[in-house]
């Protein structure tokens, strides 16, 4: 069966109990037996954690307060790259020495088990969507490429699907030729020069009794 006494967290108060008024502090190095939170970005099981812990006795159990300092890893919400950032958070909670409706946690066997509390504070300072830096641009939405690392493209157009079905269709070029038009007025103007020059040759040839008539 678990013991809280067996928990890396917990603290040996048998000096303080009773004696309201006394204090002690404590500053331990553990490791972390449990990840602490679920989200995008956690404590991980087997991290460092660093806790300075005041125990004060008082008439009704043992006050304890004190910070909590670790690094949490994840990724980052936009791009998913891998981030760390530093944990520091307070914690401050009564243990009282009999079963209470008004205190949440008790002394067990002369100790105090700090988990539940500096888990709580944990969590709840952790994001619910890091990022790797405030202004991260995420992922292009076609490629998937990090955006930092190649910089924004211009969306492309979408297509309207209604007109994909003309996509194939090739239209006949009706539109005359500019080389056809050219060709055509040369072709004109050559005609109607050889008719001018058959009718002065025809003028020529007619002799001076036919033009006297």
């Amino acid at each position: 069966m678990y013991s809280s006494v067996n928990s890396p967290y917990a603290l040996r108060v048998r000096d303080l109990a009773q004696r309201a008024g006394d204090m002690r502090e404590v500053s331990v190095d553990i490791v972390v037996p449990s990840t602490l939170g679920a989200g995008l970005i956690a404590v991980r099981k087997g991290d460092q954690m660093h806790l300075d812990v005041k125990l004060e006795g008082l008439h009704e159990g043992i006050l304890v307060s004190g910070h909590a300092r670790a690094e949490a890893t994840g990724e980052c919400s936009r791009c998913l790259i891998d981030i760390s950032e530093p944990v520091d958070v307070e914690f401050a909670e009564v243990f009282a020495y009999d079963a209470s409706e008004e205190f949440d946690y008790q002394v067990h066997d002369d100790h105090v088990d700090c988990e539940p509390v500096v888990r709580d504070a944990v969590v709840l300072s952790l994001p619910f969507t890091p990022v790797c830096r405030p202004d991260c641009p995420g992922l292009d939405p076609v490629t998937g490429e990090r955006l930092a690392d190649v910089g924004e493209q211009p969306a492309p157009s979408a297509a309207d699907p209604r007109w994909a079905a003309l996509g194939g269709i090739q239209f006949d070029n009706d539109e005359p030729d500019d080389n056809d038009e050219h060709d055509d007025s040369n072709e004109h103007q050559n005609t109607s020069g050889h008719h001018d020059a058959d009718q002065t040759t025809a003028d020529e040839e007619r002799t001076p009794a036919d033009q006297a008539e």
